[in-house]
């Protein structure tokens, strides 16, 4: 890698110094950048040719160079003999100006180092591009390299050739003297032109129909370069020293036949003894036959045969050879017209420009590039010959890359894309644009596209001419994929609206529903669910036409994957525009079954969509209250644990109560114990009760919320359950801190329903209510109250909640013994109770839960199963002793 990258820079070294070298101190540089070494021409390929700009005007150009190190190993006389020769040859040709000759652009300039002179831009001599490739920079360039001549360049060439010997015999009266490959230069668009007028000879009496021609004789002794090359010499000039017009019609045989035969002459001369070397040449060619022209195309052999005669008068002229049928052909013809178009009239010309399209296709595309192209371009600056021009460039450009496209074509388009006079050609041009649109957006980079292709796409949906209009809105679908997503929803949807609304044409109307159905794929869901379909219910006409573009844009709409209708706007906005419409009196039979068949369709989407959804909301709901009651029943679970811990509290509390009143009377011991062993069998078979129900609950049992399940209980009733101040004298207790302490139930029942919720409301189906006994003197707490087995079901007015909102107030302060024992019942109680959200005790009533075990209120901890709804008195009474009185009596003073 290192190796290459030194073998190019000592290249580009050589190259850069070779030019240093070779202009420094030239005039030409003053007005002319010389650039890289691109080809050699003249006599023995002496001129080196550069590319060059004009410093002033960035013109292109050719720099010819010729350095005098060339000639360092003559002597001055001869040096002198070879530079005067070079700048007569360069000075004949500024003098001459023809369309076959190579245009000079600056004079011949002097220094001490070269010659230079500049032309307009060539690609390379006719001698490089057949293999000679002397003088030219090492390594040659590919472009000569594998440069190859087509049939058509060949022919048009030589009859450009022909056509400048012409206008030099006919017209000048001069004899160029040194036709050769070498003096053959083909500029940049692959035209031939002639240089190298170094030995021309002009006419003695040029004002005379047969003119004389002085020539010199053959010196040998001189300089190469300052003789012609003898191999395309005309015998006449070394064996008999005279010459004429027809001496440069043998040279143009014998480049005829060198440019068929690879670059080879017809005969090679030995320059050490020229005269045997032709003499030996007259003889073949007086025996010259067919065999020795197999290469040359058959319809031209017999002419390169006569110019290649050894008698003069035989060969025939310029003239006639520009009009032999080898040049007829339609491709060299093309050619030449477009050499001649500036002599044309616009008549003439769109004449031409309407068949070319039929020719260019034959042609090859180095040629339509090179030569055809920068004919076309030019006449861009004639407005009326725009419409002819366009679809050659257009079509030439299908056959570009994109490069050159960008590089040769769209630079010229650029004003044609804006021209909008005369308006005739302007709708011509819009025309043509519209049916070359995929063209235009496949090659054009994309700012072009925004700036110059779509507001002319944009121009044509506002033209006056409805077949522009019509025109545009058919093409557009076409090419929607290659319209970058804004443009397309802010410029042009816009756009095709507006057109579909304001035009007075049904088939603008029509094609502008058409083409918005068609572009739907390309545009975003919510563009088109908020922009396009109400769009649909502006338009004002009911033409059936109209109708079935505005369904098909439905359809479209609602079929497609991508896009969709939501079923809130099927049943809002869609189906309540398209059932009015369905009935319309100008619809026929199907179109009417159109209309309702999509109708159906959304109908049946919109049911299945909105019954599948109350569906997976029901399955969702039906889950949720599984899960749920899934959770009550862990959690009586954990409460069972719990409860264990609360017997533990009350045990500790009832050994301390036992303690402070040990020395109670025997009489209160006994009716204690009394009332113990009672609640005891009372509350065991209520215990059998609750199991039995509890293994009968249903999962099934509906979920309700949690607001609806405390309904009868305030959300501050947490704690004992009581409703109103207890009566001290009337209370079932036969001391202060026993376990048979007061607030215990005779009893406890469970309902025994399979439907049972324990957190529904009292109006929930399905569900009873639990009683829980109290003393005869206490309210019954719930509404609705069953009595034990045998009993007879009783209605009591709900009692005054109100007392419990000093039973749930603040936590108070611990109290010593002392303090306690001067306090009335309830606020002795207090100091038990913990406050609401504390620990041990719920924030809801659902946390509270009572101890059935027959221990002491203070025992009380969380259970779900404990709610006010849930549990009733039953009517079962306890009533108190003479020594429990007695002993409340001692204990509170």
């Amino acid at each position: 890698m290192e190796s290459m990258l030194n073998k190019l820079k000592s290249t580009v070294t050589k190259v850069t110094a070779d030019v240093t070298s070779a202009v420094m101190g030239n005039p030409v540089t003053r007005e002319f950048d010389v650039g890289r070494h691109i080809a050699s021409g003249g006599n023995g390929l002496a001129w080196k040719i550069f590319n060059g700009t004009k410093k002033s005007t960035k013109q292109e150009v050719a720099v010819f160079v010729f350095d005098k190190k060339l000639i360092d190993k003559y002597q001055k006389f001869e040096k002198d003999q070879i530079i005067d020769s070079l700048k007569r040859g360069v000075q004949q040709l500024t003098r001459l100006r023809h369309p076959r000759l190579l245009t000079v652009q600056h004079p011949l300039e002097e220094s001490r180092d070269c010659l230079a002179f500049c032309t307009e831009p060539v690609f390379a001599s006719l001698a490089n591009v057949l293999g000679n490739w002397e003088n030219l920079p090492s390594p040659v360039s590919p472009d000569i390299k594998d440069y190859k001549l087509y049939d058509v360049e060949t022919k048009y060439g030589l009859l450009q050739v022909s056509e400048g010997l012409s206008f030099l015999h006919s017209s000048v009266k001069m004899v160029h003297g040194n036709i050769t490959p070498e003096n053959i230069i083909l500029n940049k668009s692959g035209a031939w032109k002639i240089m190298g007028f170094d030995f021309c000879v002009s006419s003695t009496n040029p004002s005379e129909q047969e003119p004389k021609f002085p020539c010199k004789e053959w010196d040998p002794n001189l300089p190469s370069l300052c003789l012609p090359n003898p191999e395309y010499l005309a015998p006449e000039y070394i064996l008999s020293v005279t010459c004429e017009t027809a001496s440069d019609m043998y040279s143009l045989g014998t480049v005829m036949y060198a440019v068929f035969n690879k670059g080879k002459p017809v005969f090679e001369v030995n320059k050490q003894d020229i005269y045997k070397s032709f003499s030996r040449q007259l003889d073949q060619l007086s025996r010259l036959g067919s065999s020795s022209l197999t290469n040359i195309p058959e319809e031209v052999r017999e002419h390169v045969k006569l110019l290649l005669n050894v008698t003069p008068t035989v060969r025939p002229d310029a003239d006639q050879m520009t009009k032999i049928p080898f040049f007829d052909d339609v491709g060299a013809v093309t050619l030449q017209y477009f050499d001649t178009l500036f002599q044309r009239d616009n008549l003439q010309k769109s004449q031409f420009f309407k068949g070319l399209p039929k020719v260019l296709p034959k042609l090859p595309k180095r040629v339509i590039v090179q030569r055809i192209l920068p004919c076309l371009t030019s006449e861009f600056v004639n407005p009326d010959m725009v419409p002819f021009v366009l679809p050659n460039v257009l079509l030439i450009a299908e056959e570009c890359t994109k490069e050159e496209y960008v590089k040769l074509i769209l630079p010229e388009l650029g004003p044609v894309f804006k021209q909008q006079e005369p308006i005739q050609a302007s709708n011509m041009i819009l025309l043509i644009f519209l049916q070359k649109m995929d063209l235009l957006l496949t090659k054009t980079p994309p700012d072009e596209i925004k700036n110059s292709v779509l507001p002319m796409v944009y121009r044509a949906l506002e033209a006056p001419s409805i077949q522009i209009q019509e025109l545009c809105l058919n093409i557009i679908p076409t090419f929607a994929n290659l319209i970058d997503y804004p443009s397309m929803k802010n410029a042009l949807i816009p756009r095709i609206k507006n057109a579909c609304l304001q035009t007075s044409s049904l088939a603008v109307r029509v094609n502008s529903l058409v083409c918005l159905g068609k572009i739907l794929e390309y545009l975003d869901k919510w563009f088109v669910l908020d922009d396009i379909l109400p769009f649909l219910q502006q338009i004002p006409s009911k033409e059936p036409a109209v109708l079935m573009g505005i369904l098909g844009i439905y359809k479209c709409t609602f079929t497609h994957k991508k896009l969709g209708i939501t079923k809130e706007q099927l049943a809002g906005k869609v189906l309540p525009h398209l059932i009015p419409l369905s009935i319309e009196n100008n619809l026929n039979l199907n179109q009417f079954n159109s209309f309702i068949s999509v109708i159906k369709e959304m109908l049946n989407r919109l049911e299945s969509e909105h019954k599948t959804k109350l569906e997976q909301l029901h399955i969702m709901q039906e889950q949720q209250k599984s899960l749920d009651i899934g959770n009550q029943m862990n959690a009586s679970e954990e409460t069972k644990v719990t409860n264990v811990g609360s017997q533990q509290i009350d045990k500790v509390f009832n050994n301390i109560g036992a303690d402070l009143l040990t020395g109670g009377e025997s009489e209160n011991k006994e009716d204690g114990l009394q009332n113990k062993q009672k609640r005891t069998k009372d509350l065991t078979d209520t215990l059998m009760d609750n199991m039995s129900s509890l293994t009968s609950l249903s999962v099934s049992t509906p979920k309700i919320s949690a607001s609806s399940s405390f309904t009868s209980v305030p959300s501050t009733g947490l704690g004992m359950m009581f409703s109103t101040p207890i009566d001290n004298t009337k209370r079932n207790l036969t001391n202060g801190l026993n376990a048979n302490m007061g607030f215990q139930t005779s009893g406890f029942n469970m309902p025994v329903n399979t439907n049972q919720n324990f957190f529904s409301s009292p109006s929930t189906p399905g569900v009873t209510k639990m009683a829980l006994g109290t003393p005869s003197t206490l309210p019954n707490f719930s509404a609705v109250s069953v009595p034990p087995a045998g009993g007879k079901q009783t209605q009591q007015r709900p009692t005054d909640m109100s007392a419990l909102n000093n039973l749930f107030g603040p936590q108070k302060p611990k109290v010593s013994m002392n303090q306690l024992s001067q306090q009335k019942p309830n606020q002795w109680l207090n100091q038990f109770v913990p406050p609401q959200g504390s620990p041990g005790m719920g924030s809801s009533v659902m946390g509270t839960q009572v101890n059935v075990m027959g221990q002491s209120a203070f025992g009380m901890q969380a259970n779900p199963f404990f709610n006010p709804q849930n549990f009733a008195q039953p009517p079962t009474t306890m009533t108190s002793s003479s020594s429990a009185s007695n002993d409340l009596k001692d204990l509170f003073g």
